[in-house]
Order: C-alpha cells, then structure tokens, then sequence
C-alpha cells in the first residue's frame, strides 16, 4: 500500500477535493489517502496560518507524525498545496516517494501577472476591500477555479456548506496570500520524482507557469486541453489517469 498525502490551495480544505479521492482509489487501487488541512483552513480554521510555505510543510510532517503514518509519503498537490509539496520534498526528500504538482505558479520561475492573471485582480479586490457574503466569495472563486458550468449549482451549495461551518478569516487568508508570495522554489529540481499536471484552459493562473517550472526543471508535465485551475474538480478522471500513467512508467 502507497500513502498519498492531498493537499489543497488558498483558504480550501480536505473536503473541497468532493469525489477526487474516490476516483483517484479507483486508478491507483492500493493507494492510503490522507487529505490534510492546512493550519487556517477547514478543521484547523481557529489556528494562525504560517507567514511561511516552509512552516505549513512542517506542520504537515508532524501531523502524519503523530497520527503514526510513516513515510515514504506520494504527495499530490494544487496551487498552494503544490508550494507546499516543493518546501517538503526540498527540504526532507528522505520522507517523499514521488510529487503531483497541479497547476502551481513558482517565482522565481514565473512573474506576479503570470502567477496570478491580471484579469482576475478587479473581483478578487472588490470582494477584498469592499467586502462580500459568503455566497459572493464562493461564486467568485468557483468561478475563477472551474470551467465546468454545468456543476456549479450543486458544488456552490456544497462550498457554501463548508465555509459557514468553518469560515477562513480574512487575516488568515491574508497570511496564506503573504506565504506564497514570498515563497522562492528551489532553482533545480528535488531528489523526488516530479509530475507537473497543468491546464491550457487555467483562467486563475497562466499555463505558462506550468510549463516554465518543468521546463527549468527538465520535469514531465501533461496540459489538459480545457479544465479550469481545479482539475480534480474538472476532471478527476484525467488526473487518476495521468498519474497511473506515470507511475506504470516507472516514474
């Protein structure tokens, strides 16, 4: 049995993965999923997030600690979660297996306005600065995060459900904000085997930070032609099938 430890983005949880987990079992068949939250977010919403990307990794290594999971850990993380993957892998490659990166933005592989798209500034600071519901935020980040329409009502409700029973204070995303901007990935690539998985259809962040990383990197990547930022959302069945792929490979 594999452990495969999941981990999310900006101010989401354990449970915003929906029925990736499950589909992800059905391709890797002796994977052990343990979908961590990080300090702020989700069940651990009343905790301070750390100022740094480095902090969130300990924090992680010590909570599998004392839940007696030992390594080697198969990490497979989005956006911030990725950041967080790297900081992990750089640091303790000892403890990782192998890492699924999905559509993560570097520096200093990538600049501001690739990492974060300029068309998205406008509503991402109006719900900032002058404020929004908890139906507002939800909206808009679904919105920004997936390109499957059809879905929305259904993971709206589920989304809003998550954030009213543990709401993510605006400091906390703030310093969650702060973390990753001052995080700096390691020029070369870790000792751990690496699979970029990014999309040409991301409105969040630029593909090209994707495809930058691997390059810099000399990573394998695979772009999906048309998912959003969230493509476990999207389509979680390409995402199992791409990391089966990988590992049928040999890594």
């Amino acid at each position: 049995m594999s452990t495969w430890v999941f981990l999310r983005g900006l101010t989401r949880e354990a449970r915003h993965w929906g029925d990736f987990p499950t589909i992800f079992r059905g391709a890797i068949p002796n994977a052990q999923i343990i979908a961590l939250d990080l300090p702020g977010n989700g069940a651990l919403h009343k905790m301070a997030s750390p100022l740094s990307v480095g902090e969130m990794a300990e924090y992680c290594r010590f909570e599998l600690q004392a839940r007696g999971i030992p390594p080697p850990y198969h990490l497979l993380a989005m956006s911030l979660g990725a950041m967080v993957a790297v900081a992990w892998a750089a640091h303790h490659a000892q403890e990782i297996g192998s890492g699924v990166l999905i559509n993560t933005s570097l520096s200093p592989f990538s600049p501001f306005y690739r990492r974060l798209t300029p068309h998205n500034y406008p509503a991402l600071l109006k719900l900032a600065f002058l404020g929004g519901d908890d139906l507002d935020w939800e909206k808009t980040i679904l919105r920004l995060t997936s390109n499957h329409g059809e879905k929305h009502k259904e993971v709206l409700a589920t989304w809003l459900s998550y954030r009213r029973e543990y709401p993510v204070s605006n400091r906390n995303a703030l310093r969650q904000l702060l973390a990753a901007s001052r995080y700096r990935a390691p020029a070369s690539l870790p000792s751990v085997p690496m699979l970029i998985l990014g999309s040409r259809g991301d409105a969040l962040v630029d593909p090209r930070c994707s495809q930058q990383l691997a390059f810099r990197w000399q990573a394998e990547i695979v772009e999906h032609p048309a998912a959003g930022h969230d493509i476990p959302l999207d389509d979680g069945h390409w995402v199992a099938e791409q990391v089966r792929n990988w590992l049928q490979r040999g890594l």
